[in-house]
């Protein structure tokens, strides 16, 4: 029983998870008593000393990994080292966001002329309709005084 537990913690977390779904398919109460295991002996806990086995130190590897790269591209403003291209970034950037601000302001007049077309044609067609009641009863009117 050990060798089995010592096993499924190389394997990491995913392995536990998968014996407990498995557990709970087979015959709920032991997926019950796998999930109390977990927890009881600390394996479910989700914090940097739970053991997460070889998948979650590679996970972590990964996400340190992708942190690194992240902080190297939102840094944006370090330094290269040359001044011209220094310059020429921090212009395209302003550019750029200037850009992005008109655009937005761009769709959201874009958005509001298509608002008011809309309930313009809304407000047409209940005119129209309202219009053809209205003829409906003066002729149901004149018909039944003519009658």
């Amino acid at each position: 029983m050990s060798e089995m537990v010592a096993k499924l913690d190389d394997w990491g977390m995913p392995a536990w998870v998968a014996v407990m779904v498995l557990g709970f398919v087979v015959f709920w109460p032991i997926g019950l008593g796998i999930l109390g295991y977990l927890i009881w002996s600390g394996r479910m806990g989700f914090s940097k000393t739970a053991r997460w086995g070889r998948w979650g130190r590679q996970l972590g590897a990964k996400m340190e990994e992708a942190a690194g790269r992240f902080d190297v591209r939102m840094a944006g403003f370090r330094s290269s080292g040359n001044a011209a291209f220094d310059e020429y970034r921090a212009e395209t950037i302003r550019r750029l966001e200037d850009e992005e601000r008109e655009f937005l302001a761009f769709l959201e007049k874009l958005r509001a002329a298509k608002d008011r077309a809309e309930f313009d044609q809304f407000m047409a067609d209940r005119r129209g309709r309202t219009g053809d009641a209205t003829r409906r009863n003066d002729s149901d009117v004149t018909g039944l005084q003519a009658g």
